[in-house]
């Protein structure tokens, strides 16, 4: 929203916690938004945007609130289904789509777009079947999962603690409809440790290339846990949404990584650093 706000010049003012990760603020900062991080948690931020909207009579984008954000986001469904089917050879009277997909959620306004978009391509005659949605939460942010293992629709407030600052959520604002998405399509929720999301960022970087965010890594959590459980049969195909890049995070990355090797300017120091690690 800020590149596109800063490319027709137009203002956009933007609330976030004071905690988000500093790489996240600089983004918004270089497009010349003005951003305000606000001296409280992710929701605090929300509401007071809410506010401010009101009061001033701005356009609120805000996820879970503006209608609009599910339309943008059921895109990605309709790319998940268009990509698979160029990768099967092409289309012939149908989409393909796959078995499940994983997504992570914070305030459920991702995985809602992704069955909205299934549902628009479902009644156009694309495709048959909805794939299962997996709905993967951090095991210290979970009203969405707590609310779909209790058969509610209603949400009750957790205090979020999470290292996936993205879908680190005490109130989900589109969570009703996050649930209901799981149910529709007969997925289900389930939710990931700090430790699993950090174990999940290694294995897809150092498996795929692809350097993803903890929000991100939660939904590649969700499928670790979800395959070793036996939960995901052999010939099933599985997606996996990575909704984020982890330049966003690096402090999270080298949580997740490790500390880099700090040495001597020599080739005895370069040496001495291999040989515990059996390079030399």
């Amino acid at each position: 929203m800020a590149g596109m706000a800063g490319s027709i010049k137009l203002p956009a003012v933007i609330f976030v916690p004071q905690t988000a990760p500093q790489a996240k603020v600089a983004q918004l900062l270089i497009y010349g938004s003005h951003v305000f991080l606000v001296k409280g948690n992710y929701d605090m931020a929300f509401d007071l945007c809410l506010q401010a909207s009101k009061e001033f009579g701005w356009y609120c984008r805000n996820t879970g609130y503006n209608p609009i954000t599910v339309e943008g986001k059921k895109t990605c469904a309709l790319e998940i289904c268009e990509q698979l089917t160029l990768a099967k050879g092409g289309f012939l009277d149908r989409w393909s789509t796959p078995d499940r997909i994983f997504v992570s959620v914070g305030d459920g306004n991702i995985i809602s777009g992704l069955h909205k978009g299934l549902v628009d391509l479902q009644q156009l005659g694309w495709i048959n079947a909805l794939p299962k949605l997996m709905g993967i939460q951090a095991a210290g942010s979970a009203a969405v999962y707590n609310a779909w293992r209790d058969g509610r629709d209603d949400i009750t407030p957790v205090s979020g603690q999470t290292i996936a600052d993205s879908i680190n959520v005490d109130l989900p604002r589109d969570g009703r409809r996050a649930v209901r998405a799981i149910r529709a399509t007969g997925g289900a929720a389930d939710t990931v440790t700090d430790e699993e999301i950090l174990e999940a960022m290694r294995l897809l970087a150092r498996e795929t290339a692809v350097f993803c965010e903890p929000a991100a890594g939660a939904a590649v959590a969700g499928l670790v846990k979800a395959a070793r459980a036996g939960r995901i049969g052999a010939d099933e195909s599985v997606v996996a949404v990575i909704t984020g890049n982890g330049l966003k995070d690096v402090t999270s990355a080298i949580k997740a990584a490790g500390q880099p090797h700090i040495i001597e300017p020599d080739l005895k120091a370069v040496k001495a650093a291999l040989a515990p690690i059996g390079l030399v």
